[in-house]
């Protein structure tokens, strides 16, 4: 019998995944304002990315450590719903970080306050992500997966805005300077929210101890999982494995170009367009919202919808969303005219999604060439349509993740757990990349031309795409004959 999904469960997971996209996005607004009042250079404002993004790396390295030094899995000794709570108060101690920060204008309290927001987020993550896979059926895991995605773009989408009302005020105002000590605010109220909802956690019902080999083996089904060890190579270690190492360069490279494309824009929009910072939010906005359209398109098959109503949503909830960022948008005051061409680019996604029939390579390829295009047509143009290009890179890396994670465990067997970690780790990649992006746009290149540094991780990812699917082949393993039981 089919496993229903808890809804008031996930309602309540799901909240962690909205803080994620919340915070992420809004680092984006304050990578040009810290700029501005500390007199920055273009990679020392990516500093704020990279304090973020590290943090996770950082905090699985310590959740390793500490799992090792007990003896045991800590999630599996102090519970998955504690261990969310705990990340929750974490990130909020973070927060409190930025009342002295702000005070004080100091840049470095300022981001180890990112730093420690960052520190618990690597713990919800850990948490949350198999969560999210146990209330339900396991074999539609990954859909809930690409859904609470969709949720955590919800937050980026609207992070931005309200982050930008709080700093600037409101559009009507047309207050273009910030202060400092305004970046408090939100902060502060962010915390107060973390620590509500790890409140909240507590005394909810999800559940805090899960088995996560019982899982595995629901998700796999018996007979799959029978048939297909024979298949498998049998390593020591999940390093051992091609498509897992280069699979970890992929969620480096992938994450990076995600988060520097973001968090380099306000600079371009500023210096090739002319646009002041406290205008910069739709933008940044409609970027975040770009993989919300994506994710939400991903997502439909966790609603176990017939193939024909499953094949009609891909096609009208890239465009629900769209309209989802029109709305806040409109709400915020915010002018949308020189967006409303934006739905041909969705088009085009939406070509690609049709074209990869659920193959993760496929896909990988088709939306890595794609971001490779959009990113040389915001190279080689000026105004608005650099602008789109730009933006369009959120639409092609909308479903990325799924893709290269899928690939790179893929025969892994007994060693998936651990492919897995050390592909968590490698979110720093976002870190990274946004401050190589800035370290370009400081020398002759500029802002403009910078973003060089994200074509060259998608030529990666299509390098990833077709040397996994040979790999993967030699193993025994193809996903052409394989799509039809789920795919990505």
């Amino acid at each position: 019998m089919q496993q229903k999904t808890n809804w008031a469960q996930f309602g309540t997971l799901i909240s962690v995944f909205f803080f994620w996209g919340f915070v992420a996005a809004s680092n984006d607004i304050l990578i040009p304002v810290f700029k501005e009042k500390f007199n920055l250079q273009h990679w020392q404002s990516q500093l704020v990315s990279f304090a973020f993004y590290v943090a996770y790396t950082v905090g699985s390295l310590i959740y390793v450590a500490i799992s090792k030094s007990i003896g045991s899995d800590l999630l599996n000794k102090i519970g998955y719903k504690n261990g969310i709570a705990v990340g929750l108060i974490i990130s909020a101690i973070g927060t409190l970080l930025f009342y002295p920060a702000a005070n004080s204008a100091s840049f470095i309290l300022m981001l180890s306050g990112l730093f420690i927001v960052g520190l618990g987020f690597s713990l919800q993550q850990i948490a949350a992500n198999p969560l999210a896979i146990i209330i339900g059926d396991p074999a539609t895991g990954s859909q809930r997966l690409t859904m609470a995605g969709g949720v955590n773009n919800f937050g980026t989408t609207i992070g931005p805005l309200l982050v930008s009302f709080a700093i600037f005020g409101s559009v009507s105002a047309a207050n273009t300077h910030a202060s400092i000590e305004s970046v408090k605010t939100p902060y502060l109220i962010l915390g107060l929210a973390f620590v509500l909802v790890a409140v909240f956690f507590k005394f909810s019902s999800i559940p805090n101890h899960i088995d996560l080999e019982k899982v595995a083996e629901k998700s796999a089904g018996e007979e799959d999982e029978h048939s297909h060890s024979a298949k498998l190579l049998h390593r020591k270690s999940a390093i051992s494995y091609p498509q897992l190492w280069m699979g970890m360069i992929g969620i480096f490279v992938y994450v990076g170009v995600e988060v520097a494309t973001a968090s380099n824009l306000p600079n371009y929009l500023n210096e090739g367009l002319g646009i002041s910072t406290d205008k910069v939010a739709p933008f940044i906005s409609l970027y975040w919202a770009s993989l919300m359209i994506g994710r939400w398109t991903g997502a439909v098959g966790a609603f176990n919808l017939g193939k024909t109503a499953s094949q009609i949503m891909r096609f009208i909830l890239p465009f629900v969303a769209f309209g989802i960022f029109l709305l806040v948008n409109i709400i915020g005051g915010h002018d949308v005219k020189s967006f409303y061409a934006y739905p041909a680019l969705i088009v085009v996604m939406i070509i690609g999604d049709v074209l990869s029939k659920g193959n993760p390579a496929r896909m990988l390829l088709i939306y890595s060439g794609c971001g490779i295009t959009a990113l040389l047509i915001g190279m080689a143009t000026h105004g608005m349509v650099s602008v789109y290009a730009f933006m369009s890179v959120g639409l092609f890396c909308s479903t990325l993740w799924p893709c290269v994670f899928t690939l790179a465990v893929t025969g892994l067997g007994k060693h998936t757990n651990q492919g897995s970690s050390l592909l968590i780790m490698m979110i720093m990649g976002g870190g990274f990349i946004g401050l190589l992006q800035g370290a370009l746009a400081d020398t002759s290149l500029g802002i403009h031309y910078s973003y060089i540094a994200g074509a060259a991780c998608f030529a990666y990812l299509a390098f990833y795409a077709i040397r996994a699917k040979s790999v993967l082949k030699s193993q025994g393993i193809d996903f052409d004959a394989l799509q039809s039981s789920g795919g990505h």
